[in-house]
């Protein structure tokens, strides 16, 4: 069995991939351990996790009108139903990607597949009935292999009790306490779904700080409105041990405020993720992998290998499904014979938290960290008409501007919807726009977009709702 173009992975940027390959001529065929398509995204984690959070968002925004004057009866959960719920939204969009994989003759076959050398696969397990032979070989592989949550060993109890992201999107009960290990984003999102759905939620975070390397001003609000929905925040805080005592998770803690042993009902383990690039035979490849476990890609996403490229996960940070489908795409295109080649210059990340957290481009960190001197220009949202009358005015728009030529170079938003805002300062960056370009740019009245704009005009001197004198 042999295919030009075989893509080992189904995710985000395995079908991503796959589907521009085939629109672009080529024959494809995907080779996926799990009987859906979708990969660590769809299947269990970006979506399901937005769809639990949307429920999480809900019950809170129904609490809240309480401020209206509306009041509702007590929360009645249904769990079964609302994993159901969940599980319908994962089963339809995985059956669309069979369906447009159908329409474009992609070839998808079950199974592991492991390198036997750069130019074949020995394919096992899955579902034989979706391939006649047991190896595949090709003219080239697009790697696409994606990540999985860090375990660390010692917290490795053979518990149930204990779970990382998948576990925790599985929603096996809502527990009465719940510790999550770690202030990242995944840990908070998932945090706030358990809290919401009624779980006394606590979380630890080794540093001094939630989401280490985000923009501190941009996590202070959402810090603010976490201390109230959670139990406890818990920061320079280490946990050194877990035990099951048959009832609850035992964990032993060292830090400023808890040193000692605690007990849980359950525990969730969010310390990152790590990429898969071992267990699959690439050592029997020229594939070249770092000391952190990504596999080396240029511009184009071609490896040391001259049969093989790699994009998503494996191939590096940020770790983000819309920066695997873009590489997928220039992957197709590279092997298509188009002069492609990733140069972003702002992928967007978003903490789907209430609020959101979204940033692009330069962050405020990252120009401390560089020496490199911008210009800030902040709208605080108090300041909106559209958020005031939602009572969501905690939120922020912040630009960071280069001081010589006023181009734009970064954006962060804090607030709801901040990860739909954030799109339009992309395409800025992108596109080289200066401060000006947005900020005269009309944006409609009264909405959450308009502080993208007033943001700019914080800079120009020129804002309505806040006073700032004009530069000199």
């Amino acid at each position: 069995m042999h295919s030009q173009v075989v893509v080992l992975g189904g995710g985000p940027g395995g079908y991503a991939a796959a589907f521009m390959a085939a629109d672009l001529g080529l024959e494809v065929t995907i080779v996926e351990a799990n009987p859906r398509l979708g990969g660590t995204c769809l299947l269990r984690g970006c979506i399901p996790s937005k769809a639990l959070l949307h429920v999480a968002k809900v019950i809170s925004e129904a609490r809240e009108l309480g401020e209206w004057g509306v009041a509702f009866g007590k929360m009645k959960l249904n769990l079964k139903a609302t994993r159901a719920r969940k599980d319908k939204v994962i089963e339809t969009l995985s059956d669309g990607l069979a369906q447009l994989a159908q329409r474009r003759k992609v070839k998808v076959i079950n199974a592991r597949g492991i390198f036997v050398d750069s130019q074949t696969l020995q394919l096992e397990g899955g579902d034989p009935a979706t391939y006649e032979d047991e190896r595949i070989t090709f003219d080239h592989c697009i790697l696409a292999t994606g990540s999985k949550p860090a375990m660390p060993k010692m917290f490795q109890i053979g518990s149930e009790r204990v779970m990382d992201s998948t576990g925790a999107l599985k929603l096996a009960d809502v527990p009465g306490s719940l510790l999550v290990i770690g202030g990242g984003y995944i840990g908070l999102e998932m945090g706030t779904v358990y809290a919401e759905l009624g779980a006394e939620v606590s979380v630890v975070e080794l540093t001094d700080g939630l989401l280490p390397g985000a923009d501190r001003d941009l996590v202070k609000p959402l810090g603010k409105r976490l201390e109230k929905l959670f139990a406890a925040i818990h920061l320079n805080t280490k946990v050194v041990g877990l035990k099951d005592n048959g009832k609850q998770v035992v964990v032993l803690m060292q830090g400023p405020e808890m040193e000692g042993a605690y007990e849980y009902d359950r525990v969730l383990v969010s310390v990152g993720r790590r990429p898969t690039s071992s267990g699959f035979g690439l050592e029997n490849t020229g594939v070249k992998i770092t000391e952190q476990g990504f596999v080396e890609v240029d511009c184009q996403q071609r490896t040391s290998d001259p049969h093989i490229l790699a994009i998503g996960d494996v191939a590096g940070e940020p770790m983000l499904a819309h920066k695997a489908s873009h590489e997928g795409k220039v992957a197709a295109e590279v092997l298509a014979g188009e002069p492609a080649a990733f140069d972003a210059q702002a992928i967007p990340a978003v903490v789907f938290t209430d609020p959101e957290i979204a940033w692009a481009g330069l962050t405020a960190e990252e120009a401390k960290r560089t020496d490199r001197k911008v210009s800030v220009a902040q709208y605080p949202w108090q300041a909106s008409g559209r958020a005031t009358s939602m009572g969501i005015t905690d939120g922020m728009t912040k630009w960071l501007i280069d001081p010589e030529n006023d181009r734009l170079l970064g954006c962060g938003i804090v607030g709801s919807g901040a990860g739909e805002l954030i799109a339009e300062a992309v395409v800025a960056i992108e596109m080289g726009c200066t401060v000006r370009d947005v900020a005269d740019s009309i944006h409609p009245h009264p909405t959450l977009s308009e502080t993208v704009a007033f943001a700019g005009e914080v800079h120009l001197g020129s804002a309505t709702e806040v006073y700032r004198p004009k530069r000199k």
